[in-house]
């Protein structure tokens, strides 16, 4: 099968309903629209498959994503466009309120591309929830396989059945990506590196846990990796792990090859590979907590960050 695009997103674009000191205002997002937005800053062809309504909302969710060079393929169209009530506390971080109408057509067309990433609410709410994984499993023929699992535990249930629908997921993938938070949510008083070993032992080729400013963790077969975050000032945490997710990918699609070389490639990532592919994920991260919602950088705002790499 012919590749299309660098990378194919299926989930969730919604508006966010942001409020704060200041008053409330709405802002395009969700997860997986945001790592798209991402992956298109940086220059990669990119396509989300989302469920979105022909209203107001929806259409401004369709210009955010074309202004970032996102293509929007709609899954069938729900009443009303989804909205997450987000309240920003006095450090900057979020907590979410959903209308979300999660329900895809069997089975959902998913364009051809050399990644498939998935996850947050589009992996884990039913009914919808199902499609993603069948989807996900044909994915892996001709695609690398990305999961951020962005646990939102207002709408995921149980944790037990929550940790099933994540686990069958990360034995389909060859890239997963979680918060600290997550992780914890997950697997109570469970160190990050064992969790993420286990992700290993479950089927995925790279697993990785971001913690905010205490930096990130990279785990392979060959290795365990932890890198520091990039210095910043926190406007808000918007975006953050997302854009982290999405300049992730593009250092992975950086790797010549078909799908078989870039799955062995990324499970061959040790001590000398890895920490230059976090490390600038760290820095676009950095980039994105500087502003005020989910606002990642161009490739060209990377450039001077690998310039001095390079000269270090």
């Amino acid at each position: 099968m012919s590749h299309e695009l660098d990378v194919v997103v299926l989930g969730e674009a919604l508006i966010d309903i942001v409020t704060t000191s200041a008053g409330a205002a709405e802002r395009p997002g969700g997860s997986p629209a945001n790592v798209a937005v991402a992956l298109g800053r940086l220059g990669r062809d990119t396509a989300l498959v989302a469920r979105v309504a022909d209203d107001e909302r929806g259409r401004s969710l369709n210009a955010w994503l074309s202004a970032s060079g996102v293509a929007l393929h709609t899954a069938g169209s729900p009443a009303r466009t989804a909205t997450a009530r987000a309240t920003i506390d006095a450090v900057g971080n979020a907590t979410y309120d959903f209308d979300i109408d999660w329900v895809l057509p069997v089975p959902v067309v998913i364009p051809a591309a050399r990644i498939f990433h998935t996850g947050s609410v589009a992996a884990t709410l039913a009914p919808g929830a199902d499609e993603v994984r069948a989807a996900a499993e044909p994915a892996r023929d001709c695609a690398l396989v990305s999961y951020d699992p962005n646990i939102r535990p207002a709408l995921t249930g149980g944790v037990e059945d929550a940790r099933a629908r994540v686990e069958a997921l990360v034995a389909l993938s060859d890239v997963v990506k979680a918060s600290a938070e997550d992780a914890e949510w997950l697997y109570p008083d469970v160190p990050a590196l064992e969790v993420a070993r286990a992700w290993i032992a479950l089927g995925a080729g790279l697993a990785v846990i971001t913690d905010g400013d205490a930096g990130s963790l990279g785990v392979t077969a060959q290795t365990a990796v932890e890198v520091p975050a990039a210095p910043t000032r926190v406007v808000d945490t918007v975006g953050a792990g997302d854009t982290f997710m999405g300049t992730l990918l593009d250092g992975i699609l950086n790797i010549p090859g078909d799908v078989d070389e870039l799955r062995s490639a990324v499970r061959a990532l040790d001590d000398t590979t890895l920490p230059s592919l976090l490390r600038r994920a760290a820095a676009a991260a950095a980039i994105t907590v500087g502003r005020e919602g989910m606002d990642p950088p161009t490739r060209e705002d990377l450039q001077p960050i690998a310039a001095l790499k390079e000269s270090a």
